[in-house]
């Protein structure tokens, strides 16, 4: 079951890669009708669908389309790393990395633990680092790169993260997030449209996948599909410092 899964994911990966693109009418979706140009062209049996009336409210004395902008910009981050961790889940339920994970020559957590266990598994040390290099993305996605793009409620197509450019000449190389070298860059609009509702879908999509994931692990039978392949899992996913740290102790 696992090996279909790993086999049907490769097949369709090229659709997972994010799409920064410049703005277009149906890219930038700053009003509520270029949201439903959007969910048409995304799902055209659907359509747009808002019960919660979200694109018609205004955040935090926002305006309308500085509200829709965050939306847009919430929507495309949660799907892209609901794809990493998608994609995380099924390699590492079948593959660890063979070296040391730490300096004292501990080895990774062993395949044959759930994802969740190998996390609870990782020492607590290491678990700061992933964070702290989280955070520092997501400063940096906030800040526009230094200024080098306007915030995404100002004008910076949403899901558009900025270069590295004033990190790379100021402090240390490193390659951008996107397309680092260039070979999007004579991309037709054709293809960034169909691009970015390829993305959308597929980040939609991997969140139920995950949550799927994690269901099955954590309570037993909730999806029928995945009981051949569920780890039965009795921490606490939600948790991620679980027995180690607390605000609250």
């Amino acid at each position: 079951m696992k090996s279909v899964i790993i086999a049907s994911l490769i097949a369709g990966a090229a659709a997972f890669a994010p799409t920064q693109t410049g703005r277009t009418p149906t890219s930038v979706s700053e009003s509520k009708a270029d949201l439903e140009a959007i969910a048409s062209k995304a799902n055209p049996f659907v359509k747009f669908y808002d019960p919660l009336n979200l694109a018609e409210q205004e955040f935090w004395g926002k305006s309308n389309e500085e509200t829709i902008a965050w939306l847009r910009q919430s929507e495309i981050k949660h799907g892209r790393i609901a794809m990493f961790a998608f994609v995380g889940y099924i390699v590492q339920s079948n593959f660890v990395f063979p070296w040391a994970q730490t300096l004292a020559g501990a080895p990774h957590p062993s395949a044959d633990l759930s994802p969740e266990a190998q996390w609870d598994a990782i020492p607590l040390g290491a678990k700061w680092q992933i964070f702290a290099v989280i955070s520092m993305l997501e400063l940096w996605d906030e800040c526009g790169g230094g200024g080098a793009m306007p915030h995404y409620t100002k004008g910076r197509q949403p899901g558009k993260y900025p270069p590295f450019t004033l990190f790379r000449e100021n402090v240390h190389f490193v390659l951008d997030l996107y397309d680092p070298f260039g070979f999007n860059k004579n991309m037709s609009a054709e293809t960034k449209e169909r691009r970015l509702v390829a993305e959308l879908n597929n980040g939609r999509l991997a969140q139920l996948g995950i949550f799927g994931f994690l269901c099955a692990d954590k309570i037993p039978g909730s999806v029928p599909v995945l009981n051949s392949i569920a780890i039965p899992y009795d921490g606490n996913p939600m948790i991620p410092f679980e027995g180690q740290f607390s605000y609250f102790n």
